[in-house]
């Protein structure tokens, strides 16, 4: 027997190494060590044997399993090795061509993406940071802390967006404005341990807001940027420049020219729409000259009330703030005349209005390949 076992071993073992291909050595290993395999057949017929004999070849049987394994094992590792160098041989990349000079890039940025990022550019450049909140609020942020009335129209459900949960007996709610970023994050800010965790603030807040609108110029989910600066000494002269160097920078024009109008803002008082000066050059809209003035924005002095349900002191802080809509900018920076093909989905449009990855947010004169019109 054990001279059976050993010309097993050598024809099992010749085999393995005249196999040349993974799927030939898998082969031998079926025939070897497979259910109805020779060295399985010899490991079966220890169950007939007696002690004595089992004693004797059992140890043989299994040395020879543990050969025949390895020996598999080794010549599988040689012939993964072999293919190895043969891929790596047939795929090699010549470093050496020409580069494609034209790339085609078949994604595009939505033109309020790359909105956005310039706005936190050009924001960042002037010393603001970009805070960011829930789009899921309570009245309380949404209403009651920007010094808005319960029985203000903002806050009925043909305005509103109201949800079914509660949160502490109040009604949740869509936010309608990204104002409520602004009380959470003085909120934070006043009740932060140290007293640089405190004012002064500087920051934007750009997001998606929610209304009930819909037609040319509106929609039910829109995106806005608000901007607030709280300390002890700032006043509308800081405002005003604040807006000017914002809007010079993002029309990427020499000089805008802007005016306050008198308005009313329950979280701000006094109260100011932004114009701005411009004018029409037959089917297009020119920003930064002309006699004509255009809205683009609200602003104001921040309310007492609004600071003090922020848990900022009154009396010894002040601020302004000012809000405008994200996608209006857009079309008025980038010339188009529908806010509702933003949200259509159209792939034509897109390809048209969006951004190559490679049109990296600047600051003025960074993008210059739109137009700076209004059809």
């Amino acid at each position: 027997m054990q001279d059976d076992t050993g010309a097993v071993e050598n024809r099992i073992i010749s085999d393995i190494a005249a196999a040349a291909t993974l799927s030939a050595l898998e082969d031998v290993r079926v025939a070897a060590l497979g259910k109805k395999g020779e060295v399985s057949a010899l490991l079966k017929t220890l169950g007939g044997m007696d002690a004595e004999e089992r004693q004797r070849l059992g140890p043989l049987f299994n040395q020879l399993k543990i050969r025949i394994t390895e020996a598999l094992q080794s010549r599988r590792d040689s012939l993964e090795a072999e293919e190895l160098t043969r891929r790596l041989a047939s795929e090699t990349l010549d470093m050496t061509l020409p580069v494609d000079t034209d790339p085609q890039f078949e994604g595009r940025i939505h033109p309020v993406s790359q909105t956005m990022e310039e706005l936190a550019v050009i924001f960042a450049s002037m010393g603001f940071d970009v805070a960011e909140g829930p789009d899921i609020e309570s009245g309380f942020y949404n209403f009651t802390a920007l010094n808005i009335p319960d029985a203000h129209p903002a806050r009925q459900m043909h305005d509103t967006f109201y949800l079914t949960a509660e949160e502490e007996g109040e009604a949740l709610l869509l936010r309608t404005h990204t104002s409520p970023v602004q009380v959470r994050t003085m909120e934070a800010g006043a009740r932060a341990d140290g007293e640089e965790d405190g004012p002064p603030f500087r920051f934007i807040a750009p997001g998606r807001t929610y209304r009930c609108d819909s037609d040319q110029t509106h929609t039910p989910m829109f995106h806005q940027i608000e901007g607030l600066v709280i300390d002890k000494t700032t006043h509308m002269g800081h405002l005003k420049h604040t807006l000017e160097a914002f809007l010079t920078a993002f029309f990427e024009v020499d000089n805008v020219a802007i005016r306050f109008r008198p308005s009313y803002f329950p979280f701000t008082e006094p109260s100011m729409e932004v114009d701005i000066r411009c004018h029409r050059d037959g089917g297009k809209l020119i920003v930064g000259a002309g006699d004509d003035w255009m809205e683009i924005g609200g602003s104001g002095m921040v309310n007492p009330h609004v600071l003090r349900h922020a848990g900022i002191d009154a009396d010894v802080y002040q601020g302004f703030a000012f809000g405008m809509g994200i996608d209006r900018l857009a079309m008025l920076k980038y010339g188009m005349p529908d806010l509702r093909a933003f949200f259509s989905a159209d792939l034509r449009w897109l390809k048209h209005y969006g951004f190559l990855p490679i049109d990296v947010p600047g600051l003025a004169g960074g993008l210059s390949n739109k137009t700076l019109a209004v059809k």
